[in-house]
């Protein structure tokens, strides 16, 4: 099955500290929920893991993922990923990302991605998987935000308080790594959509 998707968020952060966030893997690994990295190949690909679970049915994938493209004078990377889960299923698919400076100083992230899944994780239907992307993708968006957004660290110079002339860091944002979805607002969601179809409202 075969799953588009296309999203966009703004972060209040300049576009070039938002692209070197963005092109490396073990930020984004951190800020999308259920996804690890477990061997950096080179500068270009890794090795990662990623858990989904909606409802009673929990996919594991691990494979191998790409930049295939990384312009950063026009702000564009692409990565190409292809996975497999124990039981047989596969994932394969590319994910692209776009950065815009906003006249604010914020940077507007536009993300493309098209993924081919098999296995057991289409039991849930293709309503029930869109639903889910697109709840991963609001929390990978709010997570990168939180990290990017975050107060600037102070430098460690006898700050008062601190022990031995040393200020302490703060401690990092907090994410949201919850890898499990609700799956009754997506059945709502599902029912609703399909009710607002039937009657001539939907597409």
């Amino acid at each position: 099955m075969a799953i588009e998707i296309k999203e966009t968020f703004q972060v209040s952060a300049p576009i070039d500290e938002v692209w070197r966030f963005m092109i490396n893997p073990e930020n984004v690994a951190a800020c999308m929920p259920g996804a690890s990295i477990a061997e950096v190949i080179d500068e270009k690909s890794f090795i990662g893991n990623i858990k989904l679970k909606v409802g009673a049915v929990t996919a594991k994938y691990k494979g191998k993922i790409a930049f295939v493209q990384l312009d950063e004078a026009n702000y564009t990377m692409e990565m190409l990923a292809e996975g497999k889960e124990p039981g047989g299923g596969t994932v394969t698919g590319t994910i692209g990302s776009h950065l815009v400076a906003l006249p604010d100083g914020g940077t507007e992230v536009f993300c493309e991605s098209n993924v081919d899944l098999t296995g057991k994780i289409m039991q849930v239907g293709r309503g029930m998987i869109e639903g889910v992307s697109a709840q991963l993708f609001k929390k990978f968006a709010n997570n990168t935000k939180k990290f990017l957004e975050a107060p600037p660290r102070e430098e460690a110079s006898g700050a008062p308080g601190s022990e031995g002339g040393t200020a302490q860091p703060p401690p990092a944002p907090p994410v949201d790594l919850e890898d499990s979805i609700s799956i009754l607002p997506l059945i709502f969601k599902t029912l609703w959509a399909k009710i607002l179809k039937l009657f001539g409202f939907g597409k």
